[in-house]
């Protein structure tokens, strides 16, 4: 299935505009789109959310017939217990992390102990964690913990645009990871000269005109045979001023689902 994640929205919800878009805002442009799952990923404004504030959330996203799955920050027990509690709030059959959160750094052992530790209630309630890959921890280290813990609720999350900071190859991340796939993060990406040809800069582009070569990841991943959502986000700078920019990620949203429907 086809989804939009925050960071398809992320200048539109920022204090930068000047009426940052709401979660249920996000929630009805997504169903506007004919998109039917939205990932609330690294929203800080939904762990200080109150109890009925959350119910509000979840009621909004059941009436627009939308799917929802989550997004967090670190793999400590505790934030992993609550984001399994968020997740019955909103009937969530997926969790997306990290290993690094912004208050601990584990070691791969450590990692491993936190994991052991919470995964056991993710079993128990069918829902799915999947770490994503990124330039802080090397793919294999995090295949190697995946493929160690041997469960059948811990995964990866694909997005082979952030290993490419630790001088990895996006395709090279593909096929270690393609096996224990449970999520896929969908941009577009390229290298472009700096002015005075002193370096590059590494940032966004509009899906299909960069270096990711989707047609590979989706033959070697195969996430639709496989029930593997692929979700939305944008690597998009700010464009000089809030109108335009806005307008620009609105744009680059609509043309990456048009990108990934008409992809087979």
């Amino acid at each position: 299935m086809i989804g939009l994640g925050t960071y398809a929205f992320f200048w539109q919800h920022s204090d930068q505009v000047p009426e940052p878009l709401s979660l249920v805002g996000a929630f009805e442009a997504t169903k506007e789109l004919g998109v039917e799952l939205f990932q609330i990923c690294d929203y800080a404004p939904l762990e200080a959310m109150t109890d009925a504030e959350l119910s509000d959330a979840a009621a909004a996203a059941g009436d627009l017939g939308l799917t929802i799955e989550l997004g967090t920050k670190g793999i400590e027990p505790d934030r992993l217990a609550r984001f399994l509690e968020l997740a019955g709030v909103f009937d969530a059959k997926l969790v997306r992390s990290m290993l690094y959160s912004p208050d601990n750094r584990p070691t791969l052992d450590q990692a491993e102990e936190w994991l052991r530790a919470a995964l056991p209630a993710y079993e128990a309630s069918g829902v799915d964690l999947a770490l994503e890959t990124y330039e802080q921890v090397a793919t294999e280290d995090l295949v190697g913990l995946v493929a160690r813990m041997d469960s059948e609720r811990l995964g990866i999350c694909l997005d082979p645009a952030n290993v490419v900071a630790r001088l990895e190859l996006p395709r090279d991340c593909v096929e270690r990871t393609a096996p224990y796939v449970k999520n896929v993060h969908v941009k577009d990406f390229a290298f472009a000269r700096q002015p005075g040809w002193v370096g590059f800069t590494y940032g966004g582009e509009p899906m299909g005109e960069g270096l990711h070569d989707y047609p590979h990841l989706l033959e070697t991943v195969r996430p639709r045979e496989r029930g593997v959502n692929e979700v939305v986000e944008h690597w998009l700078s700010w464009q000089g001023d809030a109108e335009t920019t806005v307008r620009t990620e609105r744009e680059w949203t609509r043309r990456t689902i048009e990108h990934l429907r008409s992809t087979t």
